[in-house]
């Protein structure tokens, strides 16, 4: 039996074939899944601490889907701007032999920044004008393009990172060259007067860092925003202040369970798995068509918290390896398993 193994060109030649439409519906489907109780298997993630990283094992299986084992590496440093080594092995259902081994390091952004803009989509209550997020890595990158793509009502971007760096212009130039419709904007952290107009005008708003003190505080945060979250996956990790975690009435989140022990912002407010509601309860495709009556205690923000979950990795690596072998996209290995 073969292996097929795709490096980050071949994931990026078929992500490009990607519309964000298609990667909501993939996430929408995964989220149902998980809130549903439907055929899945998806323990909580290992971490080992590394040297210079946090090695993190995501196994999983959905039903018909496929199973497979993501393994990513968080710098314990935040100077360190090489991005997150991520690669998923996918499972052969029949044989029990590796099918696919991916290079994930994309996969990972792209996969959450979909079930961002899901709950953009989902939540917020009129068609975006202006985003702002914060961070420059990967998570960014995707988070903005897919949210451009999905919403053509977004003129205006402003992208907020530790400082006017290098990384941050890069992504800036990245951004422009893609959408050169939108007016988009680098602020450093600490240019506080800028960065306050930003976000008091912002439709949505996207963090993405390591952080773990508040980026901004409430007060600076308009009615009818919304917050998609995915920074912190540590109870001392936080994003955002308690204030505004309160403001937002019920949360939803990606996983109650495990953002109840990971999330750092929601653990700071004291919220139990209880009081968050799965998007997947809310939404089993794009058009978030409802799932019966779910209670929800409105606020004046609304708030999206995702730590990520196994199944986001194994329907995303197995749309990948679909797609490379439809196109014949990849290296195979004759005979590995012989």
């Amino acid at each position: 039996m073969s292996l097929l193994v795709l490096s980050a060109q071949d994931v990026n030649t078929i992500t490009a074939t990607f519309s964000s439409a298609e990667l909501e519906d993939l996430m929408a489907s995964v989220f149902h899944c998980l809130s549903t109780g439907s055929d899945y298997a998806s323990p909580h993630r290992t971490t080992i601490a590394m040297s210079h990283h946090t090695a993190l094992s995501m196994p999983s299986r959905m039903k018909n889907v496929g199973t497979a084992i993501k393994v990513v590496s968080v710098p314990t440093s935040t100077d360190d701007n090489r991005g997150l080594p991520a690669s998923t092995v996918l499972m052969d259902e029949e044989t029990g032999c590796v099918k696919a081994i991916v290079n994930a390091s994309a996969l990972t952004a792209l996969r959450t920044a979909a079930g961002s803009v899901l709950a953009t989509r989902s939540l917020l209550s009129k068609p975006p004008t202006s985003l702002v997020a914060f961070g420059a890595g990967k998570q960014i990158e995707a988070h903005v393009d897919l949210h451009i793509r999905a919403f053509p009502s977004i003129k205006r971007c402003v992208i907020v990172n530790r400082s006017r760096n290098m990384r941050l212009e890069n992504l800036l130039s990245e951004l422009r060259r893609s959408h050169p419709l939108v007016a988009l904007e680098g602020l450093a952290a600490d240019d506080t007067t800028d960065v306050r107009n930003a976000v008091s005008h912002a439709s949505v708003i996207c963090t993405a860092t390591s952080s773990t003190r508040p980026l901004f505080p409430s007060e600076w945060v308009s009615p009818e925003t919304h917050l998609n979250l995915v920074g912190s996956f540590k109870p001392g990790m936080v994003e955002v202040d308690c204030d505004l975690i309160r403001r937002a009435g019920t949360i939803v989140v990606d996983s109650a369970e495990a953002c109840a022990v990971e999330a750092g912002e929601l653990i700071a407010v004291g919220l139990r798995a209880g009081d968050m509601i799965e998007i997947g309860r809310l939404v089993e495709d794009r058009q978030g068509r409802l799932q019966g009556e779910i209670q929800m205690t409105k606020g004046d923000v609304t708030v999206f918290k995702s730590v990520g979950v196994g199944l986001q990795d194994v329907a995303i690596a197995r749309h990948v390896v679909s797609k490379a072998e439809s196109l014949a996209i990849g290296t195979i290995v004759e005979n590995f398993h012989v």
